[in-house]
């Protein structure tokens, strides 16, 4: 039997739906968190960052990245040792936890055991001394909004792992949160739960568009799909913060470049800089019907076509970004002299359904090729042609490489 869709509250019975009450919107001020009895380990180094109302952030980086202790410091469980965290407007840096007007969803749930699905959603309210008359009207609303109102009388240990994440989504919604914390929420479910789910929170966040969300995830597909904009992070600093759109198509980093999404990352000179427009970032993005052929590139002995703008000089070292699925099998349609075809030799083919994934070892350097509905795969140790289309190609001129923060 399917999950039932989570809607807005008091949609099903025809009421109109309850407004955030407190404040939306998150600030981080220049947030620096230290641990250990000196501070000597920096967890987050001077992280400045604006979620706007009703935004969907997404904090997406490595294990150890900083990523859950921004998420930590807005919750009010860890103190920064410089810096604010603003909400609404508001300075909570020194504010607990109850009194800051948020809902949070953690990894494991964090459901009571001992209590009934409606008593654990009802904690919120209880714990915020909401008058015990409109509890029962708050819970149903936010069971009805998750889907899960004909599981009210269950215990925990009687749901799924998707039921017992809407509980947990549930109780955070009912204390009609400004801002909403989701802390890997999915990270406990399989894949095809955690497909459905993500439909689900899209949902939930169209019919609450005045609640912030702070979602802090490892898994690229979970930002990519939910969020309005995207920030990186590495070794406790911001390194990018983009539209989902933006950090794919056009990442500004070798690190953005590998971490949203899988690049093919390939240091290049640069050759001829072009008369491509810059996006003001050093990267060419060509002419408003998608020229892109302003400038080239050296890659190991060859030259190829790529944008090259106007801030990156000639002579210049640069990474040249391809992703694998803008790659094609075979000689460039616009022939050899186009500069934009690759030679190397097949080192592994994996089929993945929908395409297959050539490896290419092409003068010393693995490149990768997701290509669609080969019919004849080629064999190991194959000499084969790769091509692309200069648009499609993002040079990265060196120096924005390493802690380049670019706030979108």
């Amino acid at each position: 039997m399917p999950a039932p869709a989570l809607t807005a509250p008091g949609r099903a019975a025809g009421r109109p739906t309850a407004p955030a009450e407190p404040a939306s919107g998150i600030r981080f001020d220049h947030v620096s968190v230290t641990y250990g009895k000196h501070g000597q380990h920096t967890v987050l180094d001077s992280f400045d960052l604006t979620v706007e109302p009703g935004e969907v952030m997404a904090l997406l980086g490595p294990s150890g990245s900083g990523k859950t202790t921004a998420l930590r410091a807005v919750a009010g469980f860890v103190r920064p040792v410089s810096g604010r965290v603003l909400i609404g407007g508001r300075d909570v840096t020194g504010l607990p936890p109850h009194k800051r007007g948020i809902g949070m969803v953690v990894q494991q749930y964090a459901l009571f055991p001992h209590m009934k699905v409606a008593e654990n959603v009802a904690f919120g309210l209880r714990a915020q001394k909401t008058p015990r008359a409109e509890i029962p009207g708050r819970v149903a609303e936010a069971l009805e909004m998750t889907g899960m109102a004909a599981y009210a009388d269950r215990h925990p240990r009687e749901l799924s792992g998707g039921q017992q994440q809407r509980v947990a989504i549930a109780r955070a919604l009912a204390i009609r949160p400004g801002v909403l914390l989701l802390d890997e929420p999915l990270s406990a479910l399989d894949a095809q739960l955690r497909s459905g789910m993500l439909a689900e929170l899209a949902r939930l966040h169209r019919e609450l568009p005045d609640v912030s969300i702070l979602y802090v995830t490892h898994d690229q597909v979970e930002a990519l799909t939910l969020a309005d904009r995207i920030a990186v992070l590495d070794r406790a600093r911001l390194q990018d913060c983009g539209t989902p759109q933006q950090l794919y198509r056009r990442p500004r980093s070798e690190f953005t470049a590998s971490f949203v999404g899988t690049a093919n990352l390939l240091p290049v000179t640069v050759r001829r800089g072009g008369d491509g427009r810059s996006d003001g970032n050093g990267i060419g993005n060509g002419d408003a019907n998608g020229d892109a052929n302003g400038g080239s590139v050296d890659f190991a002995g060859r030259t190829l076509t790529v944008p090259v703008g106007d801030g990156v000089a000639e002579g210049a070292t640069a990474t040249l970004c391809l992703r694998p699925h803008l790659i094609g099998l075979g000689e460039s349609p616009h022939g050899d002299g186009h500069g934009t075809t690759l030679r190397g030799t097949v080192t592994e083919v994996q089929w993945r359904g929908s395409t297959h994934r050539l490896y290419v070892a092409v003068d010393g350097h693995r490149v990768l090729a997701d290509v669609r509905e080969l019919r004849q795969t080629p064999a190991l140790g194959e000499q084969v042609a790769l091509h692309f289309a200069p648009e499609d190609a993002v040079l990265i001129p060196a120096g924005l490489t390493e802690d380049g923060v670019h706030d979108a």
